[in-house]
């Protein structure tokens, strides 16, 4: 039954309680009303995913199949109702029955199935696949333990574990009839059969896929999609014998280890065992997937011969590389194709999506690790990579570009070489990011085969990022361009230009923001006491923390702040308040310094009287997708300072623009795209540029002497060094800036070099803010020009030229 009333949600609501835990709505916990409405929810959505199904193998349409490690999803309930329709139905439901909505939402936790801007971009993508009408299935891991919660204790972060689904499955229907058998380690045999060879794996553990649907509403459209996370169990029962014998831990052995590979997102492989682990989750979930794509494609068909004309299979970045040799295995061992005919169908069948520019960044696999966990596809991946081989040289003649050009050299498997070999298309996600992949990171590929070689810029979900978490702008939207059409149709947000001299508009505008910083305030005193000031500057970095993201660059500029108050209490025009919002991978120590640092410094700045009213610097705890729904409409800043040339493209950039927040920002990833339709004007441009960043290194980059002979710089670094009055100091960094370390060389990404630069346009950007009409006007231009960064044009740029597929 669709609901189309408060009273029949109330009354699907009381229902759910009473059914599913016993209980009246007077009686019910906000975690149990919380189930409750997913429940409902999902019920509603399920019916319009069967109508889907139905309707795509009916009229038999092409099927996209997108795979990521990562779907960082967030929360689920307030952007299921909003995009159904029913949220404002949904919220007076809940207050008849006596629960306060905003609790009710805040409640549910985050689904972090992923770390940062990757997980992120996929769960966008699969919204907006879904909108445009797409029919597609995202795949992952059902993780246990999504990435983990963080606490600062001591001015140090610690891990904690960050159990999702304890409230989460109440979105997940479980699909245990259509469950997959993974194999793992074994031995290959070769048989003569009816004349065939047949190859077999023998003595192989098994492992259990079981397939748990998180089912995806689209806006303003009947037309669902599912997200299909996979599970991981033992294939085989629990050896009672052990029991009989007081093995209690041996009998439950084999579960855990199968369970182990969909316990945790990215254990940490510093180590042998996380590294075999990791091996074994990405080829568990591939291996799933492309299983359950193959089987239902056959249902249909009835035969393969025709599967990349009704499959497009993305992957999202490197670690679904194996769908490669998997579709071989499938193909040839399974279903009797030739060599020649399988490689034609699955080249023809899967594009990759790169992420990154650092060749430390693209995975690599030590062969003896696949060797024994996974044969036969190490098998396949030698007969892919001798024959790519052959090809290099009869193109080339070279064998320095041959050895660039390998999928296998010096004991190592290159995912990355592997997906652009077996791929029909290769992408980068900003115009810069693609530039640099085709003529340096994949240039002799690119030479090769120009044509796979695409761009499709990175996009958001306007309708989360903008009409769902800030009311205020939405309804300021709404009136200027007629209407809430802009959820469906990004371009009309560009006619929020023609306002830009409207002064009731851009006083509207700046009262919005206002209350928007008001409203963070309240939420972050409540959330971890920290008190902030609506009327000084939020400036914002919200990212995941690694080095070439640059966070010491703006801790350094703070420091210099903090210097310069000393000296004169004056020099801030208006109160600054700088937060961080960041999470370090577990096992990156440089990372987790440079949290620490910034704790010292918040703290030292917190006590220090000089810096009351004028400067303020907070690190947000536990940043995730549900805390930057309530940071991004309070931005005013945002800071986007990666090292040119470094980050492929960012997402929080488009997030913190749709919002209205002005950049600082190097002309880096997707923040070129951004220049191109904001222009100098519009935003606070600084630093090297790629190609001058890549000369000065070529050409003999010295930190130490820049050091020597800028006092400013000197100043600030000594100063980090020393620490900041809490018994710590920060020679590590002082030292890695100025030395190098850990086999970087010194100032790897360019802080120093780019420093004053910062300070300059740190320095416009106080001076602007000082022109309340100025400011408001350029909020105003980014919002009308941030419809290019909508995930709907990136969705439908794949979907025209690398799958090939019909949408809305």
């Amino acid at each position: 039954m669709t609901i189309s009333s408060t009273v029949e949600m109330e009354r699907a609501l009381v229902d759910k309680l009473m059914i599913h835990f016993g209980k009246t709505a007077e009686e019910a916990s906000d975690s149990e009303m919380v189930k409750a409405c997913a429940l409902v929810i999902r019920d509603q959505m399920a019916v319009r995913e069967v109508e889907t199904r139905k309707k795509t193998l009916k009229d038999k349409k092409k099927q996209v199949h997108y795979l990521s490690l990562e779907f960082l999803m967030g929360r689920s309930l307030m952007k299921n109702a909003f995009n159904l329709g029913i949220l404002d139905t949904l919220k007076d439901a809940l207050r008849n029955l006596g629960f306060n909505a905003s609790d009710i939402f805040e409640t549910e936790p985050d689904a972090a199935l992923g770390n940062g801007g990757l997980g992120r971009l996929a769960a966008c993508y699969l919204e907006s696949m879904t909108t445009l009408e797409i029919p597609a299935t995202g795949y992952s891991i059902c993780y246990e333990l999504g990435i983990f919660k963080q606490k600062i204790i001591d001015g140090q972060q610690v891990e904690l574990p960050d159990n999702w689904r304890s409230i989460g499955d109440a979105w997940l229907l479980p699909k245990p009839e259509e469950s997959e058998e993974i194999l793992f380690g074994g031995e290959v045999h070769e048989y003569w059969e009816n004349g065939k060879n047949r190859v077999v794996l023998e003595n192989a553990t098994k492992v259990t896929a079981v397939p748990c649907d998180m089912i995806i509403a689209g806006y303003n459209t009947r037309h669902s999609n599912v997200l299909r996370l996979w599970d991981a169990k033992s294939s085989n029962p629990v050896d009672m014998s052990f029991y009989s014998r007081g093995e209690y831990v041996k009998a439950v052995e084999e579960q855990a280890m199968a369970e182990s590979i969909a316990k945790v997102l990215y254990p940490e492989d510093k180590h042998s065992e996380g590294k075999s682990l990791r091996l074994k989750q990405q080829y568990f979930f591939v291996s799933a997937t492309i299983q359950s794509i193959v089987r239902k494609h056959l249902a249909v068909y009835g035969t393969l011969d025709n599967f990349h004309e009704k499959n497009a299979i993305q992957i999202n970045d490197t670690h679904p590389t194996l769908v490669i040799p998997e579709l071989m295995r499938l193909f040839m061992d399974e279903h009797g194709m030739s060599w020649d005919k399988a490689w034609s169908i699955t080249t023809k069948s899967v594009a990759y999506t790169n992420h990154t520019v650092m060749w430390e960044a693209l995975e690599r696999w030590p062969q003896g690790l696949i060797t024994r966990r996974l044969p036969r596809i190490w098998q396949i991946i030698v007969e892919i990579a001798k024959r790519w081989q052959r090809q290099c040289e009869e193109f080339y003649h070279d064998d320095s570009k041959v050895k660039e050009l390998a999928i296998i050299w010096d004991g190592e498997v290159r995912m990355a070489n592997l997906c652009v070999a077996g791929g029909m298309a290769v992408n980068g996600v900003s115009a810069l990011h693609s530039d640099i992949l085709k003529n340096d990171v994949f240039k002799y590929f690119y030479q090769m085969t120009p044509e796979k070689f695409q761009n499709v810029t990175n996009g958001i979900d306007h309708r989360r990022w903008l009409g769902e978490i800030n009311p205020g702008l939405d309804k300021l939207v709404r009136e200027r361009t007629g209407g809430g059409n802009y959820l469906s149709v990004p371009s009309e947000l560009r006619k929020l230009d023609k306002y830009a001299d409207d002064k009731e508009v851009l006083d509207r505008l700046e009262k919005v923001k206002l209350e928007n910083k008001k409203s963070f305030a309240d939420y972050i005193f409540k959330e971890q006491g920290v008190v902030l000031d609506p009327n000084s500057i939020f400036d914002v970095q919200a990212k995941r923390l690694h080095e070439y993201k640059r966070q010491l660059l703006n801790v350094m500029h703070i420091v210099y702040l903090y210097q310069s108050l000393h000296e004169d209490p004056n020099v801030i025009s208006t109160p600054q308040t700088f937060l961080f919002g960041a999470k370090a991978a577990p096992g990156y120590d440089v990372a987790k310094r440079i949290i620490r640092l910034i704790n010292s410094l918040a703290a030292a700045i917190d006590k220090d009287p000089v810096c009351k009213d004028r400067l303020k610097v907070a690190f947000l705890e536990n940043y995730r997708v549900s805390l930057a729904e309530h940071l991004m409409p309070a931005a005013e800043v945002s800071e986007q300072i990666s090292t040119a040339g470094k980050e492929a493209s960012g997402t929080g950039n488009m997030k913190f623009m749709i919002n209205g927040a002005l950049t600082i920002g190097t002309l880096d990833g997707a923040n070129v795209e951004m220049h191109e339709v904001l222009g100098d004007e519009n935003m606070f441009l600084f630093g090297l540029h790629a190609d001058e960043v890549v000369s000065l290194k070529r050409e003999g980059y010295n930190p130490q002497r820049i050091y020597s002979q800028d006092e400013r710089i000197r100043r600030v670094l000594d100063r980090i060094r020393d620490g900041f009055g809490d018994g710590e100091r920060y020679e590590d960094l002082y030292n890695r800036l100025l030395m190098g370390a850990g086999g970087s060389s010194a100032d790897d990404f360019m802080l120093i070099a780019d420093f004053n630069s910062y300070l300059d346009a740190q320095h416009r950007m106080q001076e602007t803010y000082l022109d309340r009409e100025l400011w408001n006007r350029m909020s105003l231009h980014n919002i009308a020009r941030a419809d290019i960064f909508a995930a709907d044009r990136a969705i439908a740029q794949y979907a025209d030229n690398i799958w090939h597929v019909n949408h809305k």
